[in-house]
């Protein structure tokens, strides 16, 4: 490879994918190059064709996936050209990989810490007690707490948070030339964020290491990368330095993008004003006192400790209102949610809903509970049944609860694909044809298939690309002045809670370290945490 020659070349490339007998391009031209030590962002919405674009680098296409012309060289040498055993010896040794979905690319039946471990001994890089001692430096580069535990436990021990880092210390474990990183920080707080990338930047400092970065964050793109590659309908549609796309766009749709963007913007007007008498309402949901505790392996075979994941949390949701947990990765967010939900029993405190003491319903209470408390996921990938059609998905709690008719419910489909911007006849695909925002739109069609009074969205636009995030948004705000629909808003985005919410949590190791509206949290906060949790923010210096 001459010194002028990139680590990698994108020329011309074209892909489709086969439907029956039809091929259907998704990536049409496209061009693109990424020196050593440069950083590319490639931008744009959900099915744009980022990541078929990344796919096709490491020829990991699906099955049906085809390239219909152009070339892929890394390194000077063209990919088409290499035979499976060159391209196993590539991945991970030469090109790493981080991708978007950490529990579909983690295995549930192995330690995390065996799965860092077998990617470095499998290119040669270490043996034995050095591994280990690899594995529990790369999980503490990543920000995992107490390493020697953590790379013991399996991964529905971790967070989703903390998935998405073990993700990333796989990719980084051989230290490749390349690194191709689908949406390596979607699933992160901004504070652990700012410490991955700042990793990043450093291995392409100090190695030369590519980065060929895929994201839907555009004001992250702007901080991070030094060329900017905007993506519409499978084409390159503008390009150039970050400061100059961002700051002088050309073409209308990255105009758009930007316009969006709501990490972009200091300042954002809440899309719903409350009146004071929707304030004044009882609350819908009161937890007080609520602790949960979790046993946890120890380093030392045998042993187990307690780890307090929630610590006397109190909280009220009032009719109409959203109320909003902020917090870093395995700050006991999703935990909190998981047991107003009901999916996991407290410690000790109380949950009530609508008056009624949680934790002795049964039977036909408990039923009847579910139908008026609904959940939106933070992962799309493992939230839909891979069997079930789209509109089979949304229809499913119509059935359970015994709603309508067959004919009523494919009308509530698509009325309902139509709400979260999808075309109707994308009931009848399976979840595998879909993009991860697309998903996740269907996982919050779903939940408001039987018009609930309480959504629980836990971190439910993180995988969406921002003017899609704009819709949902709007949508959720415009069903809640609607419907009177309450909602408790799990995010690690706190330019998204700014907009939303009513009310703001910021939870960190279990506990609530601050509470007020989103004025007194955003404008004088008071805890440094808080302070820490607003500095991190991507692009917070680039705000208009």
């Amino acid at each position: 490879m001459t010194p002028a020659e990139p680590v990698l070349q994108i020329s011309g490339l074209c892909v489709s994918f086969r439907t029956g007998r039809t091929l259907v391009p998704a990536v049409t031209d496209v061009s693109i190059a990424v020196a050593a030590g440069e950083t590319v962002a490639v931008v744009g919405e959900s099915g744009s064709g980022k990541s078929t674009t990344a796919s096709a680098v490491n020829r990991l296409l699906p099955d049906n996936g085809v390239i219909t012309a152009g070339s892929i060289t890394f390194e000077g040498r063209e990919l088409a050209d290499l035979g499976e055993r060159e391209l196993i010896a590539l991945r991970g040794a030469g090109i790493g990989l981080v991708p978007q979905d950490p529990m579909s690319n983690l295995n549930p039946l192995m330690r995390v810490g065996e799965q860092i471990g077998e990617a470095l001994e499998v290119h040669g890089r270490t043996r034995g007690a050095a591994t280990d001692r690899r594995v529990q430096d790369l999980l503490e580069m990543v920000g995992i707490p107490e390493p020697d535990v953590r790379a013991r436990q399996y991964p529905h021990e971790f967070s989703g948070g903390m998935r998405q880092r073990a993700l990333i210390a796989m990719g980084l474990a051989c230290g490749p030339r390349l690194l191709i990183a689908d949406e390596p920080t979607s699933a992160l707080d901004v504070t652990v964020q700012r410490r991955i990338l700042d990793q990043l930047e450093s291995l392409t400092h100090d190695l030369g290491t590519a980065v060929f970065l895929i994201t839907h964050d555009l004001a992250l793109a702007a901080e991070r990368a030094d060329r900017i590659v905007v993506m519409y309908r499978g084409e390159v549609v503008e390009e150039g330095p970050s400061a100059r796309v961002l700051g002088s766009p050309e073409h209308p749709y990255t105009k758009e993008l930007i316009a969006a963007a709501p990490s972009l913007a200091s300042r954002r007007e809440p899309l719903v004003r409350r009146t004071v008498a929707a304030a004044e309402r009882p609350p819908l949901v009161e937890v007080e006192d609520l602790v949960k505790e979790f046993g946890v392996r120890s380093a030392k075979a045998g042993q187990a400790r307690t780890f307090t994941a929630v610590d006397r949390v109190s909280f009220a949701i009032r009719p109409g209102t959203t109320v909003s947990i902020v917090g870093e990765s395995g700050s006991g967010k999703s935990t909190t949610a998981n047991l107003l939900l009901g999916l996991d029993a407290p410690t000790a405190g109380t949950i009530r809903f609508d008056g009624v003491d949680l934790t002795g319903l049964k039977g036909r209470d408990l039923f009847g509970f579910r139908r008026r408390v609904q959940p939106v996921f933070q992962n799309p990938y493992s939230s839909l049944d891979p069997r079930y059609t789209v509109g089979q998905s949304i229809a499913e709690p119509l059935r359970v609860h015994h709603v309508g008719d067959a004919a009523s419910r494919r009308r509530r489909v698509a009325e309902l694909l139509e709400k979260v911007s999808l075309p109707a006849d994308f009931a009848g695909r399976l979840p595998h044809e879909l993009s991860g925002g697309q998903r996740q739109r269907v996982a919050i069609a779903r939940a408001l298939t039987l018009e609930p009074d309480l959504v629980v969205l836990d971190e439910a636009v993180s995988a969406l690309d921002v003017l899609v995030q704009s819709q949902i948004l709007k949508l959720l705000a415009g069903l809640q002045e609607e419907l009177g629909l309450s909602y408790l808003f799990i995010s690690h985005d706190l330019a998204v809670v700014r907009m939303i919410s009513d009310e703001v949590h910021v939870m960190q190791q279990g506990r609530f370290v601050e509470s007020g509206t989103p004025e007194e949290i955003f404008d004088h906060p008071q805890h440094p945490y808080t302070v820490e949790l607003l500095a991190a923010i991507p692009g917070r210096s680039l705000a208009a």
